[in-house]
């Protein structure tokens, strides 16, 4: 038995308790009725996280690319790049709904509150909005496994599940990071 096969099943359980820590996790500093005191500077990391989102979808389109191309090298590099990126969006997502109560959808006047003349003026916009951002969310929360078990076949060799992986991971990934960036635009306008 080689020592890949020997480390398998302790990486595969880390990667389910780390799929599982990391939603809770963010589920429970989103929820929490106090908020840390970072400062006015987190104000500015959804836009950040937009471009984390943005960088990460032409980073695994172009991932694609190389790799359909047979440049083994190159997609290694940039899918690195973007497990990189999506590590650094994580921790500021956090930051920011640790530090500042959500936004929320058509809340004009910034009270934290839907009027119903707010919820009238959003018309269907919201509910395009609140599909969008479900979906991302619910998928965000799927990919992480799939990411995870990709990264660690790929690192160990083992391409044939690494492929398994991203059959499924990959799409998913990449409609995580473009409706990211959808549903940053949808919601701007209402940042204070």
């Amino acid at each position: 038995m080689s020592a890949v096969s020997n480390t398998t099943p302790n990486y595969l359980r880390w990667i389910s308790v780390v799929s599982v820590i990391i939603p809770v996790a963010v589920a429970v500093l989103i929820f929490m009725p106090a908020r840390l005191n970072a400062g006015e500077w987190v104000k500015f990391l959804p836009h950040l996280n937009a471009v984390i989102n943005s960088a990460t979808a032409a980073l695994l389109l172009l991932g694609l690319y190389f790799i359909k191309n047979k440049k083994v090298d190159h997609h290694r590099a940039v899918m690195l790049g973007a497990f990189a990126l999506g590590a650094i969006f994580l921790v500021s997502y956090i930051i920011y709904h640790a530090s500042v109560p959500s936004v929320k959808y058509g809340d004009t006047n910034a009270d934290g509150m839907l009027s119903e003349a707010e919820m009238a003026a959003t018309g269907n916009g919201r509910t395009v909005y609140l599909i969008t951002l479900l979906s991302h969310i619910g998928l965000s929360i799927v990919v992480v496994p799939f990411v995870l078990m990709a990264l660690y076949f790929a690192l160990t060799g083992q391409i044939e599940k690494h492929k398994k992986a991203v059959k499924f991971g990959y799409p998913i990934w990449l409609y995580v990071s473009v409706t990211g960036v959808i549903v940053y635009f949808m919601i701007r306008p209402f940042y204070t």
